[in-house]
């Protein structure tokens, strides 16, 4: 068991229980606020001490870069806006754990994934809500699909027809996009097995 000293196990139960309120963990500045601390760094002196200790890890680069090491996560990944390039369950892209079973879905979910934009609205996918997504690259036509075009991750129709892949959206405002072989840069990273409504 790790060896905290009171002030340090303060920062350590606040964090434990901002993220179990808000499902992410806090920035700086609200440690900062919420614990009388003089400045965000004050509250980044103490993060340090508590990775030192292995309480926990900082993420550089994002400003609620912390994971709590103690507790293995409940719930399905949030994927946030995907980081071109890197995979889709890359730590850097999980904005969150969400209390959702992935055993609510069939086939089983491996993460949700935040919908962007209305081009799937007409099936009832809209701006904001969670899809659900079963991680595997074997899709059939007519399969609403996860999928990533160079650097861009997409949530489409499948439709292959002879030499070309169509990725078809599920509104009149949008065109599909249309992948041929000879030019393909396509991954599936999954097929979409449930929507959660997040938006109004």
């Amino acid at each position: 068991m790790m060896k905290l000293t009171d002030k340090q196990q303060i920062v350590l139960d606040f964090i434990r229980e901002y993220q179990r309120v808000h499902g992410t963990p806090p920035t700086r500045m609200e440690m900062a606020a919420q614990l009388g601390f003089r400045s965000a760094n004050a509250a980044e002196d103490h993060l340090k001490a508590l990775e030192k200790k292995g309480a926990l890890i900082i993420m550089r680069g994002t400003s609620r870069g912390i994971r709590l090491l103690e507790e293995t996560p409940v719930g399905l990944p949030l994927l946030g806006q995907v980081a071109a390039g890197s995979p889709l369950l890359a730590t850097e892209n999980i904005d969150r754990y969400c209390e959702v079973s992935a055993d609510l879905f069939s086939p089983r979910a491996d993460y949700l994934l935040s919908v962007r934009g209305n081009s799937m609205n007409k099936i009832g996918i809209c701006d904001e809500d969670w899809v659900a997504v079963h991680k595997t690259h074997e899709v059939k036509n007519g399969d609403i699909v996860v999928a990533r075009l160079q650097d861009e991750v997409t949530v489409k129709r499948w439709q292959r027809k002879q030499d070309k892949i169509l990725l078809c959206p599920e509104n009149d405002d949008f065109e599909p996009i249309v992948v041929r072989k000879d030019q393909m840069d396509l991954v599936v990273e999954g097929l979409v097995v449930g929507v959660i409504r997040r938006g109004v």
